[in-house]
């Protein structure tokens, strides 16, 4: 279990995080959802270890890790831009974090994963020569085999669309379920948050607005903040798929 209590943290006299207090349990998926500038990124990068908070606690497991470095807490982040080595393969970048701690997944582990994440004709494949799907794909598979105690994604479906979006929701759904896996997700598209998340965090100008089931959201929004912003955010991305639609329609018209 990962609890957070009290966290406070400022930038330059700005607060960007307000008193927050929240506890995530083992194996579920949870959301961070907010517009842009909401203090979601920096809540993230607290959880991880990569800043500091001003007050408060962050406990795992029962243990007070509020000062234990980043590379102690046994996390690990996949970024919004994947962070993959363009100059080795597939094989080779999955596997990269495996030189310093080669004991940590076997071989038949790693072959398991890349089984799970349909990786297997990519393997001898550069970088560049991948989609962005296939390396969202190499980047969970690279920090998976280093078996993180909670997986942290940044905007992980952000640079994807259509049918690849509706691939990694499911394959980043299947390794929580199957590794029971705490894992926690920044993102600002609510349709994201409510359809992958089993929880639900509303972040909104440094304090938490909401926090619940997506069913709750939906159906018992605590203000008019998130009413305006689920809505209107769900409403903009109906328009736009359906302006794709007709656009599509009328070009096979023609």
């Amino acid at each position: 279990m990962l609890e957070l209590k009290n966290i406070k943290k400022s930038y330059d006299s700005v607060t960007v995080l307000k008193n927050i207090d929240l506890t995530i349990s083992d194996g579920e998926i949870v959301s961070i959802l907010g517009p842009s500038g909401c203090g979601k990124t920096t809540l993230l990068n607290l959880i991880l270890g990569l800043t500091d908070a001003d007050s408060g606690k962050i406990i795992f497991d029962g243990q007070d890790i509020t000062n234990v470095p980043m590379e102690k807490r046994g996390f690990n982040i996949v970024f919004q831009d994947y962070a993959l080595f363009p100059n080795l393969n597939v094989m080779q970048n999955i596997t990269y974090g495996l030189k310093n701690t080669p004991n940590i997944s076997t071989q038949e582990e790693v072959n398991e994963l890349i089984e799970l994440l349909g990786l297997k004709p990519h393997l001898n494949k550069k970088i560049d020569q991948l989609s962005g799907g296939q390396k969202q794909r190499v980047a969970l598979a690279r920090t998976m085999v280093m078996k993180p105690k909670i997986l942290l994604l940044d905007e992980p479906l952000s640079a994807l669309d259509g049918v690849i979006k509706e691939s990694i929701k499911e394959k980043i759904k299947q390794i929580a379920r199957d590794y029971h896996l705490t894992t926690i997700i920044v993102t600002h598209d609510p349709e994201e948050a409510l359809t992958l998340s089993d929880k639900v965090l509303i972040v909104n100008d440094g304090s938490i607005s909401q926090y619940g089931a997506p069913e709750e959201i939906i159906t018992t929004p605590q203000n008019a903040f998130i009413k305006e912003f689920i809505l209107n955010q769900l409403e903009i991305k109906r328009n736009n798929i359906f302006a794709l639609f007709h656009q599509e329609i009328m070009a096979q018209a023609v």
